[in-house]
Parts: C-alpha cells; sequence; structure tokens
C-alpha cells in the first residue's frame, strides 16, 4: 500500500540510496569454506611471488649460465637489496639519515628493482609493523605461524581495515617516492625485467641469460631476504635488549638480509641508521649509509646514544639473571620468619631437640645439618650454639666467604626481637642507668 505522507517517498529513497551504497564485508570477514577458498587468494601477489619465480627456475634448467651473466646477477641483486634496506627501510620507512637528491634517486630506482612494491606501500606497512608489532594489527605478524610472517601476508588477501593506522605524511609530499608510486608498474618492468635484460644483451649477447638471471631468479632471492627479516629475524636469534616481543639478533639472518638481521636492536633503536653496531658484526648497509656520508651523498646519520643502548642491554641483562636468581633456594624470606625474642632463643638452645640455633646479625640459623661439615671443624661451630656469633662470623674469628653467607641464609629459621647480646645489653644498661646515677649522687 502507497504511503500517504508527503515526505515518505523521499525517506524510502533515502533508504534505498543508502543501502545500495552500503559496501559488501570484506572476504576476510566471512567464513573459510571449500566452495570460497581461492577468494582469500591474492592471485596477483601468486603470480608474482611465486608463479614467475618458478617459471624463472624452470627456464633456467634450459639454459646455461654465464659467468658474465652471474657476476652481474650478483652486483644487481646487491644493488636492489641496498635498495630495500637502505632505501624503502632505513631512509624512507624510519628516516635514519638524510640523502642527496642523487641518492634518493639511485636507490628508489633499485628499489624498485627488487619488486617489493612501492616505496610508499611498503613504508606504511612497515611502520604499522613497528607499531603495532605481534599484534592483530600488524600486516605481518609472526604470531600468526612463521609462514604467514614470510609469505602468507602477501599471498593471502588481508583486509586494509584491520592493519595499524601508520602516518606517511612526511612520504606523501617527497616527490620522488609520489612518482614511483604512480608510475611503479611501469618502473618494476623495467628495473626488474627489462634493464638486466638489456645490459645483459647488449653487454655480452645474453638476452635470455639476462632475463632469467639478473632479472627473475635475482628478483626472486631479493624478494626471499627481505622477507626473512620479516619471518626469520622474529623467530631465530638472541633478545640482548628486550624480550617482550618477537624481534631477535641473528648473524644468520644478517648474512641473508644485508645486515638486517640484528633485529631485536633495531627495534628498540629503530631510528639509528645502524642495525649492528659492533665493528665485527655484519651489516653492509651500515657500512654502505657510511661510506655516502664520506662522499657527500648522506648526512644527518642518526645514532641513539650509547648509554640508553648500555641502560637496554643492562635491564635486559637483569632480567635473565633475575629468572636465574628465581629459581635458586635463597632461603625463607625475612618477613616469613617467626619473631623470636632473646630469652625464647636461649631457652630453644638449650631444649636438646636436636636443633643448633645460632644467633647473626639479628637472625636465628639452625646450623645442626652443617656442623660435621664446617670447614674450620664442628668445635668452632659448636661453640657458638646458644650465642650471638655476629663478630665471630663476621670477621671476629673469621671472615666468611661470599658462598659461606649464602649458604647460611638457607639455615634461617627466626628473626631475633630485641637483637642480640650487644642489644640486649644495651637495654639493660638503658633501664638501670638511672639507678647507676643516683648512687653517684649518694656518694
Amino acid at each position: 500500500m502507497a504511503s500517504t505522507h508527503p515526505e515518505s517517498g523521499t525517506r524510502s529513497r533515502r533508504r534505498s540510496k543508502s543501502f545500495s551504497n552500503t559496501k559488501p564485508p570484506h572476504i576476510t570477514e566471512t567464513p573459510l569454506k571449500w566452495t570460497n577458498w581461492y577468494q582469500f587468494v591474492d592471485w596477483l601477489s601468486v603470480f608474482f611471488i611465486l608463479i614467475v619465480p618458478l617459471m624463472g627456475f624452470v627456464a633456467a634448467s634450459f639454459h646455461p649460465l654465464q659467468r658474465a651473466t652471474a657476476i652481474f646477477a650478483i652486483v644487481y641483486y646487491f644493488n636492489t637489496g641496498l635498495g630495500i634496506t637502505a632505501g624503502y627501510h632505513r631512509l624512507w620507512a624510519h628516516c635514519s639519515y638524510r640523502a642527496s637528491t642523487p641518492l634518493r634517486i639511485y636507490l628508489a630506482a633499485v628499489g624498485v628493482g627488487a619488486v617489493q612494491g612501492s616505496i610508499r606501500w611498503w613504508s606504511r606497512g612497515h611502520r604499522a609493523h613497528h607499531r603495532y608489532t605481534d599484534t592483530e594489527k600488524d600486516p605481518y605478524s609472526v604470531r600468526k605461524g612463521f609462514w604467514y610472517s614470510h609469505l602468507g601476508w602477501m599471498v593471502m588477501k588481508q583486509n586494509p581495515k584491520k592493519i595499524g593506522r601508520a602516518d606517511i605524511t612526511d612520504l606523501n609530499e617527497d616527490p620522488i617516492v609520489i612518482f614511483q608510486h604512480r608510475h611503479y608498474i611501469k618502473a618494476v618492468l623495467f628495473m626488474g625485467l627489462v634493464f638486466p635484460t638489456l645490459v645483459c644483451g647488449i653487454g655480452w649477447g645474453d638476452w635470455m641469460g639476462g632475463f632469467i638471471y639478473a632479472g627473475i631468479v635475482r628478483a626472486t632471492f631479493v624478494q626471499q631476504a627481505t622477507f626473512c627479516v620479516n619471518s626469520l629475524a622474529h623467530w631465530l636469534g638472541d633478545q640482548p635488549f628486550d624480550d617482550r616481543n618477537s624481534p631477535r639478533d641473528h648473524v644468520i639472518t644478517a648474512l641473508v638480509t644485508l645486515g638486517e638481521g640484528y633485529h631485536n636492536f633495531h627495534h628498540e633503536f629503530p631510528s639509528d641508521y645502524r642495525n649492528a653496531i659492533e665493528w665485527w658484526q655484519y651489516d653492509p648497509t651500515k657500512w654502505a649509509i657510511w661510506t655516502w656520508k664520506k662522499l657527500g651523498l648522506a648526512s644527518e646519520l642518526k645514532e641513539f646514544r650509547q648509554n640508553e643502548i648500555e641502560k637496554g642491554r643492562l635491564q635486559q641483562e637483569q632480567k635473565k639473571l633475575d629468572v636465574q636468581r628465581s629459581k635458586l633456594d635463597w632461603g625463607t624470606p625475612l618477613s616469613q620468619l617467626p619473631v623470636i625474642t632473646w630469652d625464647d632463643f636461649k631457652i630453644q638452645s638449650a631444649t636438646g631437640d636436636g636443633r643448633a640455633l645460632v644467633a647473626i646479625a639479628g637472625v636465628v640459623y639452625d646450623v645442626a645439618s652443617f656442623i660435621n661439615e664446617h670447614p674450620g671443624g664442628k668445635a668452632f661451630i659448636s661453640s657458638a650454639i646458644g650465642k650471638d656469633a655476629t663478630a665471630t662470623f663476621n670477621g671476629g674469628v673469621y671472615q666468611h666467604s661470599n658462598a659461606a653467607h649464602n649458604l647460611l641464609s638457607t639455615m634461617r629459621v627466626g628473626v631475633l626481637y630485641g637483637g642480640g647480646e650487644v642489644e640486649v645489653w644495651k637495654r639493660a644498661y638503658s633501664e638501670q642507668q638511672s639507678r647507676f646515677i643516683a648512687q653517684d649522687d649518694k656518694s
């Protein structure tokens, strides 16, 4: 039945329009079934990350590798790798140094040859990774599995609404970044495949070798090396600076990733242009940036203060020591021991119940189990039973070792109220002092 209200038709059209503009739920928000699994796959990424490399390796089995092509492929591998580590990562994602325009153009060009997306896209995801490490908002969280952080996040569709927010205002104002982003497809095809093919073809006539080895195979190795920063660097190694999250340091990861393997340090001090801070640690990316500075191509290399780095290292070492300490027997805490008066201590010492009570520095110890093991002989320790042996234990007879103090702490049975013999004498003297003075006055 039609509505007779003059505005009802308008409201109906508005509701209809609003309903028609409602976006359907993202595929990741729907249940995964056998009938729709293919919709969860990012087939474009699968093609470039899995299928193309597979085709390249198959083609390589039919085409011999020439020495000149192999040398160029290795050289180009390191250049495109630096485009990611020194460019995408340390320059644009973390702003750990400033680069001249020629260096920025070079890094943007060789970086796109690594076939890993544009600077803008790559850096946005990496900043979100640092801000939301190991959480649901981390685009490649290792908590979702080693293979997810290595490859799964690339070949499976992600809901952009669930990736953590990151500020890329500076990147949006960078003309080189924006130019590369807008022309990414043309740039990646040229630098990833056409350029290495031209070099090998024009240079020594190996057109197919350049396309296969310096293009596809080389790009595959660069991709997998970079993916190791997301997976292996969060799974293998030590955590010398912080163990609350997954990043780790390991030389193997550093060797694979041009120095990005000291990842625990990097997550603690992300704006530092270095990943490795020791001279003997492998970090060619750091050495390249340092060299560019000497050549006048880079400046304002950021380093965290050594004082802060050492504090972080010391705090983590202390945490590890505290864990080890908690596993040892340090004796019953003083706060949990019964309080015993000096008179009760004397009485209990003389009961002959098998205990051998000794008072040292206001604490009562039962040393019965140690009498026969005492290195100085049982006569010495037996002579202290029922007495305050503070002075004797602490140098009056023998200055006992740290080990002796630690062992003694495991024998605590009580805390003295009012101290030992000295405190009792002082209290007695205080109580009778007025009487002593009166006697002096009468004399």
